[in-house]
């Protein structure tokens, strides 16, 4: 059933009107930074681009089913790549006031028939530490729209209902250049490259990945069953494909690009993340195809992950080998029938009609311009 609804055809089931924004909101800060194009928040871009060329995009509004305010607002880097999420609420507020004084839909609704691509770690909470996203909340004028975000964590206050869970952007021609031959053995049982320890941003410890990074580290460096590293080899693509095991733990936020390379690679996602909503659950069968293992139980993993049966694994690696599930996780150009955009555009579909509710009375407002911290309202 995964399978028919990986399939499913968005097209003729919904109309997007794509305003038309000056480019300070998206072209000119990419062009200040091409790394963005290649950032694991790069969906915002390729997103708008898709949908500029979509066959369900539509020139008159008053057909449309949805509205889409193209802004990159994770496109503000530091010089080592990081994203910097701190104007990125000034600049929506900046366009949502735009939009709202240029057009008459957004006043309809207070944004319920529109949506925004917010990709960074905690959404449209836009702070990369969890306990400042929870203090700031999702920013206020967007309560009513539908999110487009990495973010997905169930009980959470940067997670509103509704909103629609998406992979991060992971580079689908990188990947594919970089595939060895799928009958090569898995001779790794357990892969893993990446932070252990965040020593810049959490100098006590702890914190980051809530101490589940930490443990993976402390338990199993010497474990021969696990190949598990901070050192990121050139052949890291080629490892995991030789992989059984590929960890995908918590970093700063509960998801990470390694779910999608685990998927794309027939690698078993091993998810340490305590109440994820992962990518696309609907379509997507997690349950299947991953392992789930509680941040507690860590020091148990090697237990864990040695008594799955034969049979079990080679069910799920079965199941990662189906290419629409892979197609689904990825973002590429030209794009391709069931790839990540067609999964959101569904997500969409499956949102409608929309009820009448959310129809404002003349004069109705819900939405509170001024909430949320002062530096949020100074101009963008």
């Amino acid at each position: 059933s995964a399978g028919d609804v990986l399939e499913d055809d968005p097209v003729g089931r919904l109309k997007v009107y794509v305003y038309e924004l000056p480019s300070k909101y998206n072209k000119k800060i990419l062009q200040k930074d091409p790394r963005c194009l290649s950032h694991m928040f790069a969906a915002e871009i390729f997103m708008h681009r898709f949908l500029l060329s979509s066959p369900v995009r539509t020139l008159n509004p008053e057909e449309a089913d949805w509205f889409y305010t193209p802004i990159y607002a994770t496109c503000d880097l530091t010089p080592t790549g990081l994203p910097l999420p701190f104007k990125s609420p000034r600049m929506v507020r900046s366009a949502i006031q735009l939009i709202s004084s240029s057009w008459p839909y957004w006043n309809r609704t207070e944004g319920a028939d529109h949506f925004f691509v917010v990709p960074h770690d905690f959404g449209a909470c836009f702070h990369y530490q969890e306990e400042k996203a929870i203090e700031r909340g999702i920013l206020s004028i967007l309560w009513r729209a539908t999110l487009v975000q990495t973010f997905g964590q169930r009980n959470h206050v940067c997670l509103n209902e509704g909103s629609i869970t998406i992979p991060p952007y992971a580079p689908p021609q990188k990947m594919q250049a970089r595939q060895i031959p799928p009958d090569t053995p898995r001779s790794i049982f357990v892969y893993f490259r990446g932070l252990f320890y965040d020593v810049n941003n959490d100098p006590e410890g702890g914190y980051y990945a809530r101490g589940a990074r930490a443990a993976v580290w402390e338990n199993f460096k010497s474990n021969p069953l696990f190949d598990i590293s901070t050192e990121h080899p050139t052949t890291y693509y080629e490892d995991m494909q030789r992989a059984i095991f590929c960890l995908c733990p918590l970093g700063w936020a509960p998801w990470s690009p390694r779910l999608v390379e685990a998927v794309v690679f027939g690698c078993i996602p091993v998810i340490i993340a305590d109440d994820i909503v992962l990518p696309f659950a609907d379509a997507i069968p997690w349950e299947e195809i991953g392992v789930f293992v509680g941040e507690e139980d860590v020091p148990k993993l090697d237990k864990i992950l040695t008594s799955i049966p034969p049979h079990v694994i080679l069910r799920k690696q079965r199941l990662l080998a189906n290419p629409s599930m892979k197609r689904a996780m990825l973002f590429p150009q030209p794009t391709l029938p069931g790839d990540a955009f067609h999964q959101i555009l569904n997500g969409l579909a499956r949102k409608l009609p929309h009820p009448k509710s959310v129809y404002l009375k003349p004069g109705e407002k819900i939405l509170n311009w001024t909430a949320g911290p002062i530096t949020d309202l100074k101009p963008w």
